[in-house]
């Protein structure tokens, strides 16, 4: 169990990384990807990308990336989108990619896309695989929201499946909204359409998270005690902890009780 030290210095950086948000709005860009279904892959394949969304915080202007305007942009009819999906797939990351480059001095807030089951390192190796060079985006301008929201928050800010219990806490309707399953299923039948839709619906929804986050006004689980009783527990360990304060606490008792006695 992390120490109530470290979990102290965990909402200290967390809110400072809010601020700092907060400060530049203008080069906040806030991303989801919707993808085939990642379980069930026996031979261990990376799941085809089929939309991107990434939205500027600021102004609220969206740029999507989707096989199904790719395929209408290079004269490809919907019943011939499978049989030539790597070629759209490429194309789409590639102007993803070069999207990215152009932008890579913003901040891009994501919702635990952080490994090569779902994230940015899945985006670089189905890629590679299609034959491109994907931009390494910097870490350091990389946030998750979700993590994010568990520094400040504590793990008891909202049940699972998060997303759609904090969207119920704080009033956001779930229109156009798929699941993993539920997009898993709109692939198989490729209604990319559909989930393009949820990818955009998505993005909204995070970018509602943050708006929240950056104001105080988010709605959660979590009690008064929660988010502001591991302070005084914070200090009792640093005081258990460093000898020099325990002894003075030991002396002031004593200096204390002979006074009392006096």
């Amino acid at each position: 169990m992390a120490s109530e030290i470290k979990k102290l210095e965990r909402r200290y950086k967390a809110r400072k990384k809010i601020n700092e948000l907060s400060s530049k709005e203008e080069h906040v860009l806030v991303i989801h990807y919707s993808c085939e279904s990642f379980y069930d892959r026996p031979e261990g394949q990376t799941p085809r990308v089929t939309s991107i969304a990434v939205r500027n915080y600021e102004s609220g202007q969206t740029t999507s990336f989707s096989i199904h305007k790719i395929a209408e942009l290079k004269h490809v009819e919907f019943a011939e989108i499978q049989q030539n999906y790597d070629m759209l797939e490429k194309e789409m990351l590639q102007e993803f990619y070069d999207y990215m480059k152009q932008h890579s001095s913003h901040y891009w807030i994501h919702w635990n896309m952080r490994d090569i089951n779902y994230g940015f390192p899945a985006l670089e190796h189905r890629f590679k695989i299609l034959g491109g060079e994907p931009y390494i985006l910097d870490d350091s301008k990389k946030v998750d929201l979700s993590r994010v929201l568990v520094a400040l928050y504590t793990n008891g800010y909202a049940p699972h499946p998060r997303i759609v219990k904090l969207m119920e806490m704080n009033f956001i309707t779930a229109k156009d909204l798929l699941d993993g399953a539920g997009e898993a299923t709109a692939f198989e039948n490729k209604d990319f359409v559909k989930l393009h839709q949820s990818t955009l619906r998505k993005v909204d929804v995070f970018c509602n998270f943050l708006g929240r986050t950056l104001d105080g006004s988010l709605i959660t689980k979590s009690t008064w005690w929660e988010l502001n009783g591991g302070s005084l527990k914070a200090l009792g360990e640093f005081i258990s902890n460093n000898w020099i304060f325990t002894l003075i606490a030991g002396v002031v008792g004593i200096a204390a009780g002979i006074y009392t006695f006096i």
